[in-house]
């Protein structure tokens, strides 16, 4: 399985894990990358040292590629490239912001730049930045989403209609079958995050992932759109977003109910009531927590046994 991407990459199989926000430290990185996959470590919630920690750690445990994914809205964002950079890190996702501010300065020290977008307008933007791959990511994608609600299957042959550069699609996507259908579009690689944030490395709680792998279709719904589109797992806290969407709530009165660290309540701590539980739509097929290296061998082994059934298939014509 060798196309632009696992050349781009320098990995066996072009599956990436999303680098997400509780969910992604250097035991679930290392692991994805072990297994032939890119790991990503999601800088979005953590301090810049205990990132720093999170690099060398993942380092120790595999000699094989990983990136790290970084939020541009972060608020340490120099301290958190600084720390990337001089640690060494050769690959880094970016989403969230603009592609300009940084893709060069990470390029010049070595680094292969990927940038998230939600549209083939903002996929355009992103050659045009430079970057050496885009991920186009559904709606049906967990955690922050885009604001046009384009889902994936109709978002990938627009995106690959529009740039030349690699192209990596998410959103929806947890399975071999998934994987190549996306490919079948037009993409060459997919970054799969509610799949990867289920297995036994995630470092979301027991009480998170027990939730999700039980989780049926429609228990999930985009939210918070005044602030950040987001999907969420409906609770109480999606109850209280709701009412106060439904009264016209200011986007003031959104960020106050939102609040500080209600992500890391959720998905990190356990609170299923009152957290914030982002993820995708795809956890209504998923039901048990594997590890990351046999999430892999899983996906490669269906996207081929697929792939052997449609070449036996009868043409239509």
């Amino acid at each position: 399985m060798s196309n632009r991407i696992t050349s781009l990459f320098g990995i066996k199989y072009p599956i990436i894990s999303g680098g997400m926000v509780w969910c992604s430290g250097w035991k679930l990185a290392s692991a994805v990358s072990n297994a032939g996959g890119l790991g990503l470590i999601g800088a979005g919630s953590m301090h810049p040292e205990t990132l720093r920690e999170h690099i060398q750690k993942c380092k120790a445990a595999t000699n094989k590629p990983f990136g790290v994914n970084v939020p541009l809205m972060y608020p340490e964002i120099e301290t958190i490239m600084d720390i990337i950079i001089s640690e060494g890190v050769k690959i880094v996702f970016t989403s969230a912001g603009n592609p300009k501010l940084w893709t060069k300065k990470l390029q010049d020290n070595g680094i292969t730049v990927a940038h998230v977008v939600s549209s083939s307008k903002f996929a355009l933007k992103c050659q045009e930045a430079g970057v050496d791959a885009v991920v186009a990511e559904g709606f049906e994608a967990g955690g922050h989403n885009g604001k046009e609600e384009t889902t994936t299957m109709v978002l990938i042959p627009q995106v690959r209609k529009a740039i030349t550069i690699p192209l990596i699609a998410a959103g929806g996507i947890g399975t071999g079958e998934g994987m190549l259908a996306a490919m079948a579009l037009g993409a060459e690689g997919v970054q799969m995050g509610t799949r990867f944030a289920l297995t036994q490395e995630s470092s979301a709680s027991q009480e998170f992932k027990d939730l999700c792998i039980n989780l049926k279709e429609g228990d999930t719904i985009l939210s918070l759109k005044k602030l950040s589109p987001t999907r969420l797992i409906k609770n109480e806290f999606y109850n209280e977003v709701q009412a106060a969407e439904d009264k016209g709530a200011s986007v003031e009165e959104m960020r106050a109910l939102l609040g500080r660290g209600r992500s890391k309540k959720g998905i990190f701590e356990g609170d299923l009531v009152n957290g914030e539980l982002e993820i995708g739509q795809i956890s209504s097929l998923i039901d048990s927590l594997p590890s990351a290296e046999k999430v892999v061998e899983e996906i490669v082994a269906e996207y081929n046994i697929r792939i052997e059934n449609i070449l036996s298939t009868k043409p239509l014509f």
